[in-house]
């Protein structure tokens, strides 16, 4: 194989690039290590004009980062408006909100158009092209009409919907087609693997995707775990607790969560079994995210207000029952709070994968682990078969789950534990990184 060429909307951050924190960036850095790599994106800058610009490259560690700016508009309608108002709520299944403007498609497209134009003045004929999500469906077939002969293959970190729902976008079946341009498309799970097939053939399309589920780097968060424990930020949570049991919810701030569902599940809890009254605390870490789209600033007064009503009707002078942070935690700092946290609670109402679900158990003490809760319709779900499951919508199926998790007796939760982390140390993030490789390096050449 020549080069390895990643694109993705965002490239990581300087930071990142030498500590990689997400699952993306994670498992891409073994598969670049020792192939001349390049990694193509938006800077996360902004500029007047976005086609006359070059691309900056910066290189680190042996791979190449090479990174264009978006203007205002572009980045509004591209990103915030189809990408995150239109797409992200579509695939998740949340019809209800999506927002569609001809306008936003055109910019859509044509920022993908620029990402292509951008590419193909530094791509070389063996070079493998891995283009990453929702932003960037369209990528394959624009280097396609540009004459491009590489190998291209394209993952999308999200769910897929099925075609009854994936129809109601105007441009669905023309999206479709242009992603057979993709010689091998990859999805997290099985079922997104069927919804995009039947999506195909109802299509009349000849193509077929794969499961490539993602996972993490198990051994790198569970030493973190380790190594932050006796941090003074770990240990002023772990004196608050004054030995009450800690569940523990970590999102970014995003409807797909089930944040709220998880909240009303914990209030259940409390009505329902009174002996977890000032006996357990859940502390819910949200940081905010795409902060300029209606839906999330509803979100977010939602949660404010369900915070306060459950605090209010159930607190005690020494006690509260939910501590809710919306500002970020650092990685390392979030690894031991994983490790110190007796029970994660992880709700989506539908997600791709869920990394939190599988950092949480590499993060246990193994001596005496914790309990993962875990909603059916994470993508993390079919691998997890050893958690409690849960449907995040019956407030009463969390409450259960709930008490069975804070009562259960060590030799149960030790066992549950060892075969979560046999799972997730099986497949870890290198281990997605270099099998989605591999199978694209065996497809036929496009003709």
């Amino acid at each position: 194989m020549g080069r390895l060429i990643v694109v993705s909307n965002r490239v990581p951050s300087p930071r990142e690039r030498t500590q990689p924190a997400g699952g993306l960036a994670v498992g891409l850095r073994d598969a670049m290590k020792g192939v001349e790599s390049v990694w193509f994106g938006w800077s996360g800058q902004y500029s007047e004009d976005s086609a006359d610009q070059e691309p900056v490259f910066d290189k680190v560690e042996g791979v190449t980062f090479a990174t264009v700016d978006l203007t205002r508009e572009q980045y509004e309608r591209f990103y915030e408006n189809f990408s995150n108002a239109l797409l992200w709520p579509l695939f998740h299944y949340r019809i209800g909100i999506i927002d569609f403007h001809r306008e936003d498609l055109r910019v859509y497209r044509e920022v993908n158009a620029m990402f292509a134009d951008h590419l193909v003045r530094f791509l070389k004929p063996d070079d493998t092209i891995w283009v990453h999500d929702y932003h960037l469906m369209p990528l394959g077939a624009e280097l396609r009409k540009r004459g491009v002969k590489c190998k291209i293959g394209f993952f999308l970190h999200i769910p897929f919907p099925p075609w009854s729902v994936m129809r109601v976008l105007p441009p669905a079946a023309e999206f479709l087609r242009e992603m057979v341009s993709y010689d091998l498309i990859g999805l997290q799970t099985e079922e997104d693997v069927r919804n995009l097939n039947e999506c195909f053939r109802g299509c009349g399309l000849d193509k077929a995707a794969q499961a490539f589920p993602i996972g993490i780097d198990p051994k790198e968060f569970a030493q973190q775990a380790v190594d932050n424990i006796r941090d003074p930020e770990v240990k002023r949570l772990k004196d608050s607790l004054r030995g009450r049991k800690l569940i523990l919810g970590v999102d970014r701030l995003d409807y797909s969560k089930g944040i709220p569902e998880r909240l009303r599940g914990y209030e259940t809890l409390l009505k329902r079994y009174p002996e977890h009254l000032r006996g357990a605390v859940f502390l819910q870490i949200s940081p905010l995210s795409r902060a300029g789209v209606s839906s999330y600033q509803t979100l977010r007064r939602e949660l404010d207000e369900l915070v306060g009503f459950i605090n209010g009707q159930h607190a005690d002078f020494d006690w509260t029952p939910i501590r809710y942070l919306t500002q970020p935690v650092p990685r390392a700092l979030l690894a031991s709070f994983h490790r110190l946290a007796d029970v994660a609670l992880v709700t989506p109402l539908r997600d791709g994968m869920n990394l939190v679900a599988k950092e949480f158990v590499a993060a246990q003490d193994a001596a005496d682990p914790g309990v993962l809760v875990l909603s059916h319709f994470a993508g993390a779900a079919p691998e997890m078969e050893n958690a409690l499951l849960i449907n995040p919508y019956d407030c009463d199926d969390v409450a259960d789950a709930l008490d069975q998790a804070l009562t259960m007796p060590l030799d149960e939760r030790q066992k549950r534990w060892e075969a979560l982390n046999e799972e997730v140390t099986r497949n870890t993030a290198a281990h997605w990184a270099r099998h989605f490789l591999e199978v694209l390096g065996e497809t036929a050449s496009p003709s």
